[in-house]
Order: structure tokens, then C-alpha cells, then sequence
């Protein structure tokens, strides 16, 4: 699928009785690299979870190339055109990476796994091992992948880098710059390293208390120290 354009209107969701996303209103143009920032707790992985059809949703309207997403079931979501890469990996810790991988193919023909063996090549060193047997890098280059092969039109990518050592944290953010180079997918990026998302966005937003507080671009947010202090509580190194 060809990159989309994400539209979100009035959201407000979270977890039975409790909102985390209230009101939160976002278009993210076609094609856009998006990084969205903030402290830990103030609703990104809930925003990501929601546009996954994974939270209770109170109202709002989420649209993907014009057409409406809101009802939709997580797997019809993903049918649509929607990546989603959590946190917590989940990838399949009993079946091999090439059984991982072949799961996000869809109706992909199965030579299509080369794509995943050629941006990650270690994933085809591995690919007989099983998902429990990798490390926490290879493991984070199995879920992202497997999401990719899919070709999703928005791609939800919720701290790739957390917790990998600096050199899979480059390996990862080089491979995210080749497919956003592509056009053929909008990014969403979820990360505390700030510098690291601002280099890699051509648009930033800063969450707060399950709202956007700030929305513009990284130049704007890396000239003034006192918004990132004020917003994200930190320097950007």
C-alpha cells in the first residue's frame, strides 16, 4: 500500500471507566515522519494502542486515507493499512523468525521474506531460530519487521530503541530512514531518546495528561531548550 494519511478527530479513550486520551485532535499528512514525544505516563503507548483498536474508545473519529477506521476490529485495522510495533515486541516466542515473519506476510508470496532478510540481515542468519532464542535487539527487528512485510500504509512504531545497545539502536533508526525514504509509508515514532526522533521527524508533537500540547517542527523544538525542559523534563543528549 502506498503511504496515507492519518486523521484524527476528538479522540478520547483508555481503559474501562478511565480516560487516557481525551479530546485529542491530529492529522499527520501522507508520507510524514512523526516523532511524539513527552514523559512517561502522559499517553503515547495509549494513543498507539487506541489507533490499534486496543482501548476503550468514549468518541472520536481516526480515518486512514479519508476512510473510516473507528469501528474497525484491530485485525481489519491492520488490513486497512495500519502498523503497529508495541512496546512490548510480541513476537512468537515458540515459532522460528522465518515463521514469525511469514505471519506478517498476509497475501504476500513468501519470496517476499527476502525484503525482511535484506534490510535486516541478521534475521536471516537467525531465521531457524525460534523468537524465545533471540536477543532483545533481534527480537525488536523481528516485530518490526513483521509488521512491514504487511506493507501498512501508517506505520506505529511505540520506543523501537528501548533498552538496545547503541549499535542495534543505529542499525534500527538507519533501517526506519531507508523505508521512510521509500514514500511508501507514513512513520509514527514513539522515543525518549529526543535527539534521536527529532533527527529522524520532519514533524514533532509534545503529549501531556493524554492531550497535545505542542505540535511543529523539530528545528522549532531543538531551538528552545525551555519548551523541551518545560514539556519533557530533560536536555535532548
Amino acid at each position: 500500500m502506498p503511504a496515507a494519511t492519518l486523521d484524527i478527530t476528538g479522540l478520547t479513550a483508555g481503559y474501562g471507566p478511565t480516560r487516557v486520551i481525551e479530546d485529542l485532535s491530529l492529522s499527520v499528512p501522507k508520507g510524514a515522519k512523526l516523532a511524539v514525544l513527552g514523559r512517561n505516563g502522559v499517553g503515547k503507548t495509549s494513543l498507539f494502542a487506541t489507533l490499534a483498536g486496543q482501548t476503550r474508545r468514549f468518541s472520536g473519529d481516526i480515518k486512514l486515507d479519508g476512510k473510516d477506521i473507528t469501528a474497525l476490529p484491530s485485525a481489519l485495522r491492520a488490513r486497512a493499512g495500519l502498523g503497529y510495533v508495541p512496546q512490548t515486541r510480541d513476537v512468537f516466542p515458540t515459532l522460528t523468525v522465518e515463521e514469525n515473519l511469514f505471519v506478517g506476510l498476509k497475501d504476500r508470496p513468501k519470496a517476499a521474506l527476502e525484503e525482511a532478510y535484506n534490510l535486516f540481515p541478521r534475521l536471516k542468519e537467525r531465521r531457524r531460530n525460534l523468537g524465545s532464542q533471540l536477543s532483545g535487539g533481534e527480537q525488536q527487528m523481528l516485530s518490526t519487521m513483521r509488521s512491514i512485510l504487511g506493507r501498512p500504509s501508517v506505520l506505529l512504531l511505540d520506543e523501537p530503541l528501548e533498552g538496545l545497545a547503541p549499535v542495534i539502536c543505529e542499525e534500527l533508526m538507519a533501517a526506519f530512514t531507508q523505508l521512510a525514504a521509500t514514500g511508501d509509508m507514513t512513520i509514527l515514532l514513539v522515543e525518549q531518546r529526543i535527539q534521536t526522533a527529532l533527527d529522524f521527524a520532519d514533524r514533532a508533537i509534545i503529549m501531556e495528561r493524554g492531550r497535545i500540547v505542542w505540535q511543529g517542527l523539530p528545528a522549532d523544538l531543538i531551538g528552545n531548550p525551555a519548551l523541551i525542559e518545560a514539556h519533557l523534563g530533560l536536555g535532548l543528549h
